[in-house]
């Protein structure tokens, strides 16, 4: 099974952030854009993982929303990762400290299960699109910031059924309110 741990969001901001996909379409032409109800903020990628698993990732989901109240996020911002194989347009999420600490308890909660999670400074974003050979003006992406309220996180499955890459919820761990 291939896990990560995400953020989803509502129909409101799931429309403003195809907005700016279909802005950043109509300047950079082909790529391999990002589906709407593929669209989310990682939390903590897991890779592939046996189902046995399952339980030790919905304990620490768990451990780390006891933590955690809900929180305002926005989306103010937009960018692209460089990469040989065509660049990764994305959408920044502006400085968060609930944000933050809530990755990091989420982190500290897996690894202390054993889980191995990459090694990289945790960059909050969503992305729009991968392989991307075109150019776009990233300050044209976003017309206004996307406010965004969290109560939760996510464990996603992430399969091809037929060459499509889908995302299907396993489980929700609420934060208190």
């Amino acid at each position: 099974m291939r896990l990560f741990i995400a953020i989803n969001f509502g129909d409101t901001a799931l429309d403003a952030f195809e907005a700016a996909r279909e802005r950043l379409r109509a300047q950079a032409g082909r790529a391999n854009y990002s589906r709407r109800e593929n669209l989310h903020l990682t939390l903590a990628f897991l890779g592939e993982l046996p189902s046995s698993r399952l339980p030790d990732i919905e304990a620490a989901m768990k451990a780390a929303a006891a933590g955690a109240g809900e929180f305002s996020l926005s989306f103010d911002h937009a960018g692209r990762f460089r990469r040989e194989g065509g660049d990764i347009w994305w959408l920044g999420a502006a400085d968060c400290p609930a944000l933050t600490a809530l990755q990091s308890r989420l982190a500290s909660e897996l690894k202390s299960r054993g889980f191995a999670l990459e090694d990289r400074r945790f960059s909050p974003h969503l992305t729009l699109a991968r392989r991307v050979f075109g150019t776009a003006d990233a300050a044209s992406l976003l017309d206004r910031p996307v406010p965004c309220r969290v109560s939760g996180m996510s464990l996603m499955l992430s399969e091809r059924p037929e060459g499509k890459l889908t995302y299907t919820e396993l489980f929700y761990a609420a934060f208190a309110r």
